[in-house]
């Protein structure tokens, strides 16, 4: 049984951390969008 103070794996800290970097990562790439014009995948060059 996981440890209640742990703080990796399927942990409620984790997730909480998970979720709060992809939101900014979200944000951040729409923001790129806006101020370059161009989509993720053609400043990447797959597009």
């Amino acid at each position: 049984m996981a440890d209640s103070t742990s703080r990796f794996g399927f942990v409620a800290f984790a997730e909480t951390w998970n979720g709060r970097l992809a939101m900014m990562g979200f944000v951040i790439g729409l923001a790129t969008e806006l101020l370059t014009g161009q989509g993720i995948l053609s400043q990447v060059g797959l597009g």
